[in-house]
């Protein structure tokens, strides 16, 4: 039990180094919620050791499920990292993973600007390298999970499109990303789609173009 302890102690100092170091806003969020759930097990397992009922074997394996679901979730977000043909470092840097403690939820944030044209809902060309990616982890790591595409925009009022509206709009670029997915052999029954039009803008965002979004939210429990 002792050395189960000096493991998560080893653990959270390991995490903190990495947190101060610098990285990205996503990062951060993800690991911070890795470093809550560390000290969650850290009482825990301080508390098991005065009762009669200690499982120690169950506190590994929970440990372990968390380092796998925190390294899927990292390996993501490196393969998103690297850039395909006709996008630039500045639109892949742009992209987001994140995972929701709370909600069990894992959150791939695409921007608008890189996957469609302005008004359109169309994918582009070099934005297909991208979901190619995501449609691959979905069907490899997260096989069986529920998905959903969400779509979002600013709040520009709709004037050179054939979109009535930036509800329709945002249901459109939503139904796009779900279709090339199912495309590339996504379960479509998994992929629900929603569409929130400029009702749920990015938080702390700096730039309305942070808002032009579609976001793949998957249930990782």
């Amino acid at each position: 039990m002792q050395l189960a302890r000096m493991g998560l102690l080893v653990s959270l100092v390991s995490l903190s180094a990495f947190l101060s170091a610098g990285c990205q806003s996503s990062m951060a969020k993800e690991n911070r919620a890795l470093w809550d759930q560390n000290r969650e097990l850290q009482a825990r397992l301080a508390s098991s050791e005065s009762g009669p009922k200690t499982d120690p074997t169950q506190l590994t394996a929970l440990q372990q499920q968390i380092a796998e679901r925190d390294a899927k979730i990292n390996e993501l977000q490196g393969q998103l990292r690297e850039p395909a043909a006709g996008q630039t470092d500045t639109e892949v840097a742009k992209i987001e993973t994140s995972y929701d403690k709370a909600s069990g939820k894992m959150t791939v944030d695409l921007p608008g600007d890189v996957l469609f044209a302005p008004g359109d809902a169309t994918v582009k060309d070099s934005a297909k390298s991208t979901l190619d990616k995501i449609s691959l982890s979905l069907k490899k790591d997260y096989a069986g999970k529920k998905v959903r595409i969400e779509g979002h925009t600013d709040a520009d009022p709709i004037k050179y499109s054939k979109w009535k509206s930036n509800q329709d709009l945002s249901v459109a670029r939503a139904a796009a990303v779900k279709a090339y997915l199912v495309k590339k052999g996504v379960d479509t029954n998994l992929v629900t789609v929603q569409g929130f039009g400029s009702d749920k803008p990015k938080a702390n965002a700096k730039e309305k173009s942070a808002n032009r979004r579609v976001d793949i939210v998957v249930a990782m429990r």
